[in-house]
């Protein structure tokens, strides 16, 4: 290979390297959102309102609440106030309008492999 191509070749290599994504996740922290979801082969839309301490989810025309814990600006657990169940969400990239996050359980256990799924949130208001 000619230098110029080998040139290019590490050129194109090491930006692509030092890409990282948008995440501006202060501007997420509170307001309403919609989601998708499967449920079997149908795709649903749930919706939650996150406030500075609470966040109060509806889907399947339920209504639930959990308390939300900032670990840092872009990382918060959400508990579950009834059931106590606690879900780890990281937001990973955000766009003007939405964000795409992972979450997992927040406690593990040893008997179960642990799961991390991804989802996005498009802030409504």
């Amino acid at each position: 290979m000619s230098k110029q191509i080998l040139l290019t070749l590490f050129t194109i290599l090491f930006l692509s390297s030092c890409y990282q994504p948008q995440r501006d996740c202060e501007a997420f922290k509170e307001g309403a959102f919609q989601f998708e979801y499967t449920v079997g082969d149908e795709i649903k839309i749930g919706k939650f309102i996150r406030g500075k301490k609470y966040s109060i989810d509806y889907y399947d025309n339920k209504i639930d609440s959990a308390t939300i814990r900032w670990y840092n600006d872009c990382e918060f657990v959400l508990q579950d106030i009834n059931s106590k169940t606690a879900i780890q969400y990281k937001i990973i990239s955000t766009t003007d309008s939405s964000y795409t996050f992972e979450y997992k359980s927040a406690v593990k256990d040893p008997n179960k492999k642990l799961v991390v799924k991804k989802g996005t949130a498009i802030k409504i208001n």
